[in-house]
Formats: C-alpha cells, sequence, structure tokens
C-alpha cells in the first residue's frame, strides 16, 4: 500500500507570529518554523500502519519555501520512506485553488492508495484543502476523524457529531484527515535521523507538474490589501468605594449592553 501524508512547515505555535505588511504573507523569519503538530499526529498514523504491515510504502509531500527541506527531512526521520517537495516561486501566497491543484498534481504523480492530511493547518487553518483534494483526484473523502482504521481496501474510523459519534468509512484509493485526537507523534531516534539523509527527497517545481499559476482559465483568489491589527484600547477600570454597582450600572446603560 501507498500512503501519501501531507506535511506543512508553520510557523512555531509557541513563538511570534507577524505579518509581512507589504507583501500580506506570514512573516517566517519571526519565528522557528517547525512541521505542523496535526500533520505529525497523520504521519503517526501512517508509520503506526506501516509497522505493522510489511510491504507499506509512506511518503511524505510538502508545498514549501526552498529552505523547508530541513523541516521536511524530519518526516524522514520519524520513519517516512520518501518524500516530495513541491517548491517554486510562483507558489509565494497561493491562494487554496492553486495550492490544492499543486499538490493533486504531485499525488497524481508519486502514486496513492491512500492520502492523509490534518483537518486544518494552526498557520492559515485551510480547512478546505483535503476536501479539494478528493474533488481533484476524484477519489471519496473522510473528514475530522478522531480515530482511524486502515484495511487492504478499505478506510473507516469514527468523528464527533452533534448526535454522538458517526462511524464513516470509505474504499481505497482515498482521501481522510484527521484531527488533534489521534496520538501524538513519536520522535526521531539518531537511528532514523542518520538514515533520512540518504532517503529520496525530490523537488519538484510548478513546470514538473504541468501547473501554470496564472493560469486565467482557473479561478484564482487575490489579495487586496493588508494592515496591521491595532492595538487594543485601555479599558475602563472601576474602582469599588461603595457604589461599584451603581458605576458598573451606568457603564452597561452608557454602552447600551444593559
Amino acid at each position: 500500500m501507498k500512503i501519501i501524508v501531507l506535511v506543512k512547515e508553520v510557523p512555531d505555535t509557541y513563538g511570534d507570529r507577524k505579518l509581512n505588511l507589504e507583501t500580506g504573507l506570514a512573516d517566517r523569519e519571526a519565528s522557528e518554523t517547525v512541521i505542523d503538530e496535526i500533520g505529525e499526529r497523520a504521519l503517526e498514523l501512517a508509520l503506526k500502519y506501516a509497522d505493522a504491515n510489511q510491504g507499506t510504502d509512506v511518503a511524505v509531500l510538502s508545498l514549501a519555501p526552498e529552505g523547508a527541506t530541513a523541516t521536511i527531512r524530519k518526516g524522514l526521520a520519524m520513519g517516512a520512506g520518501s518524500a516530495t517537495h513541491i517548491s517554486d516561486e510562483a507558489l509565494r501566497g497561493a491562494d487554496l485553488g492553486l495550492t490544492a491543484e499543486t499538490l493533486a498534481a504531485a499525488i497524481r504523480r508519486v502514486g496513492f492508495d491512500l492520502v492523509i492530511t490534518g483537518n486544518v493547518s494552526t498557520d492559515g487553518s485551510g480547512g478546505m484543502i483535503p476536501a479539494m483534494l478528493a474533488e481533484l483526484l476524484d477519489v471519496p473523502h473522510v473528514t475530522g476523524l478522531s480515530s482511524v482504521e486502515i484495511n487492504d481496501g478499505a478506510v473507516s474510523g469514527t468523528r464527533p457529531v452533534d448526535s454522538g459519534v458517526q462511524k464513516v468509512s470509505a474504499t481505497l484509493p482515498a482521501v481522510i484527515s484527521v484531527t488533534e485526537a489521534l496520538p501524538g507523534a513519536r520522535f526521531p531516534n539518531f537511528k532514523g535521523i542518520m538514515a533520512a539523509k540518504k532517503k529520496p527527497l525530490e523537488t519538484l517545481t510548478l513546470a514538473d507538474l504541468g501547473i501554470t499559476a496564472d493560469d486565467p482559465e482557473m479561478a484564482r483568489s487575490i489579495m487586496l490589501t493588508i494592515a496591521e491589527k491595532p492595538p487594543r484600547s485601555a479599558g475602563v477600570k472601576i474602582v469599588d468605594e461603595g457604589d461599584a454597582g451603581e458605576k458598573l450600572a451606568d457603564f452597561l446603560i452608557e454602552n447600551r449592553l444593559a
């Protein structure tokens, strides 16, 4: 079985996050970059299946800037057998449509039985990517899974719904997205880190995939303007001098909150 796991390089959630006000894009120099945690959990799911089923080929796929190679190699160090890195200046600031089109082309090129993604990234929160990939690849899509079971010809799992828990399944090939309810990822050991240096990592451009970023026949979104969020103004402090209740009531009435 061939499993492709989508991983994404994102700013560290524990670091500073800033926008470049000239480009409107995330300032990747503002903090350390890491593999998104949800992507690591998706990879852990694939690796656990591979550990128990010989002949399983796990590959990681990432669309990221040129300098993301070290981050992608962490997926190889964790245990993936190969990696594909899509890097092209024309993809800087790509919208979800172009991103999904490019990823789908790379997935077709590599070949797959199952594609595993996170349900949403921690930077752009582009939660529609899994559904867009399934549509472009013309395969079933099972969303937001909190548990997953992979078999030879099918994948199934559960997801929470308003009335309880829903069990869903799909035949392979398929695309699934998982949530943070899945177990955390393993840490790469020294042997894995050293082995990662020798594992294949292919770098692709849009030309390699036959994709045109400014294709007039394709729907594209365009960022028109960007502005920094204004600083929060100081609030009103009420000091209790025996009349705090009256002051609070006056404040609520004045601001039409009562």
